[in-house]
C-alpha cells in the first residue's frame, strides 16, 4: 500500500473538484462532532463524497483490519462508491462485495482486509457467516440509500450485521427521501439530521405525451425523434415491457441499452459503460435504474409506464434536473388511460404524439466501445491506452473518447468510423508488458 493521503485539497484535485457544496461541508462538520447522523439529500447531490471524506480523515494507517463498513442496496452503487474511493487516490484499500460476482473474489479481497468495505447487506452477511472475518476494528457504519435497502428486503441482513459490530462508534444513514420512522435495530440514538431535500434549485419540467394507441410504441418513437440526440432513460415497470420496447426500437435502428434485475452483472456494467461514453444515448430500464447509478447528467426521462407509487415516480424524476440543472420528465399516456392518483394533482403540459416534430440537433459523431484485456493489475494506465491508440492506432485526439480502466480490463470509446482500421493495428499487440486483445463490445 502506498503512503496514505489525507489532505483534502489533494484528494479533491484527483477527482476534479475544487470546492465542496454546502451539504458536503455541513455533513463533514456533523461527522466530526456527532456520533449519529441522518443525511437527507437529493440523488446526484454528492452524498458519496460527503461521507467518504470524513471517513478517510479518521482512518488509522497502522490498522490492518476493516475500519469502515458501507452498506448499499445495489451492486451498481457498491461499484460506484468503490470507484470513487479509488479515484481519490488515498493509498488506503477499499473493496466492494456484492451478489453476481464469485465468492472466491470476495475471499481474496478479505484475506488482506481493506480499510473500507463496501457491499450489499445480503453478500456482507453471507461472507460473515462463511468466513467470519474480523469486525473488531469497524468503528464507522454508513447505510447509504437506507430506504431502498428496506424496500428490497435487506432488513434482516442489516439487523444481523449491525448486531455483530461490537466497536461501532459512528453511524451515518443517507436517503434521498425523508424517512417517517427509522427501525430500532439501527440504534440511531440522538441523531443529528441534515436535510437538503428542499434545497435543490433545479428546474424539472413534467410533460404528458398523449398516444392514440394503447401500446404507445409509435408515439415513443415520435417523442425520441422530437427530443433528439440527448441522453435519457425510458422507464418501464416490467421486464416483458422492456422486451417489447427494445424489440421495437432495435427494428427501427435506435441504439440503446437495457437495464433490469435478472441481467448478468457483467452485462449491466457494460450497458452503463456504453451509456457513459456515448456509444448509446438511451437506456430502457426498470426502477432499478432510478437510484444509485454512476451515470452522467440526463436531459430527460420517459415514464413509458407510470410506477405504482409516488416514491418511485419521484426517484425516476430525480435522474434528470439534478442540482441546479434543468431537465424534463415525459409521461407517456394512452388517450383513454386512467392515471395514477398521485398524477392528478400535477398541472401537466402536454402534446399529442402527432404534434411532435423531429429535432434537428442530431450529433454527427457516433461512438463504439472497445474492450481491452488488460487493466490496473497489469500496471496499465489510461495514458498507456491513449498512447497506443494515438501512436500505433493512428487516431486523432478527437477520435478517442472516454476510457474506463478496471482491475483486469478496460473499455474505450472510439469514433465508430475508425474502429475497423484501428483494430487491425492494435489488436493482439503489447500494452506495457502484456499482450492484449482489443475487440468491440
Amino acid at each position: 500500500m502506498s503512503s496514505p493521503i489525507k489532505n483534502q485539497k489533494e484528494i479533491l484535485s484527483k477527482i476534479g473538484i475544487s470546492t465542496l457544496n454546502a451539504m458536503q461541508v455541513e455533513a463533514q462538520q456533523a461527522f466530526h462532532s456527532n456520533d449519529n447522523i441522518i443525511l437527507h439529500s437529493p440523488t446526484g447531490s454528492g452524498k458519496t463524497l460527503a461521507f467518504l471524506l470524513p471517513i478517510i480523515s479518521k482512518l488509522d494507517r497502522n490498522c490492518r483490519e476493516i475500519q469502515a463498513l458501507i452498506m448499499v442496496p445495489s451492486r451498481e452503487l457498491a461499484i460506484q462508491i468503490e470507484q470513487v474511493f479509488r479515484d481519490m487516490g488515498t493509498g488506503y484499500k477499499a473493496n466492494a462485495i456484492y451478489g453476481g460476482r464469485t465468492g472466491q473474489k470476495d475471499k481474496i479481497d478479505l484475506k488482506h482486509p481493506p480499510a473500507v468495505l463496501i457491499g450489499t447487506p445480503g453478500r456482507i452477511a453471507d461472507r460473515i457467516r462463511r468466513d467470519n472475518f474480523s469486525r473488531e476494528s469497524i468503528n464507522t457504519l454508513v447505510l447509504d440509500e437506507f430506504d431502498k435497502s428496506l424496500e428490497v428486503g435487506f432488513e434482516e441482513d442489516m439487523k444481523e450485521i449491525i448486531a455483530g459490530l461490537p466497536k461501532l462508534k459512528k453511524r451515518i444513514l443517507t436517503s434521498a427521501t425523508r424517512l417517517e420512522k427509522i427501525p430500532r435495530f439501527v440504534e440511531l440514538n440522538d441523531a443529528i439530521t441534515i436535510d437538503y431535500l428542499d434545497e435543490n434549485t433545479s428546474q424539472l419540467e413534467i410533460k404528458s405525451i398523449i398516444s392514440p394507441s394503447k401500446n404507445k410504441l409509435d408515439t415513443l418513437l415520435d417523442l425520441l425523434e422530437y427530443i433528439g440526440d440527448k441522453p435519457g432513460i425510458i422507464f418501464c415497470n416490467f421486464k416483458d415491457t422492456i422486451q417489447d420496447v427494445t424489440d421495437f426500437l432495435t427494428n427501427r435502428g435506435v441504439k440503446h441499452g437495457c437495464f433490469f434485475g435478472g441481467m448478468e452483472q457483467r452485462d449491466r456494467e457494460r450497458v452503463l459503460i456504453k451509456f457513459r461514453n456515448g456509444s448509446h444515448q438511451l437506456i430502457i430500464a426498470t426502477d432499478l435504474a432510478a437510484r444509485g447509478l454512476d451515470i452522467p447528467e440526463l436531459k430527460f426521462i420517459v415514464h413509458y409506464e407510470l410506477p405504482p407509487r409516488n416514491e418511485e415516480f419521484i426517484h425516476r424524476n430525480g435522474r434528470t434536473a439534478r442540482m441546479n440543472a434543468d431537465g424534463t420528465a415525459y409521461i407517456l399516456l394512452w388517450e383513454h388511460e386512467k392515471t395514477r392518483e398521485y398524477i392528478t394533482a400535477l398541472k401537466l403540459k402536454g402534446k399529442r404524439g402527432d404534434e411532435l416534430e423531429k429535432a434537428d440537433n442530431e450529433s454527427d459523431k457516433k461512438w463504439t466501445t472497445l474492450f481491452i484485456s488488460g487493466g490496473r493489475k497489469d500496471k496499465i494506465s489510461k495514458g498507456d491506452i491513449a498512447g497506443l491508440f494515438f501512436k500505433q492506432g493512428g487516431l486523432e485526439r478527437e477520435e478517442l473518447g472516454n476510457i474506463e480502466l478496471k482491475l483486469d480490463c478496460a473499455f474505450v470509446a472510439v469514433e465508430a468510423s475508425k474502429v475497423e482500421q484501428l483494430l487491425v493495428k492494435v489488436d493482439n499487440t503489447r500494452l506495457k508488458k502484456k499482450k492484449v486483445r482489443v475487440k468491440t463490445v
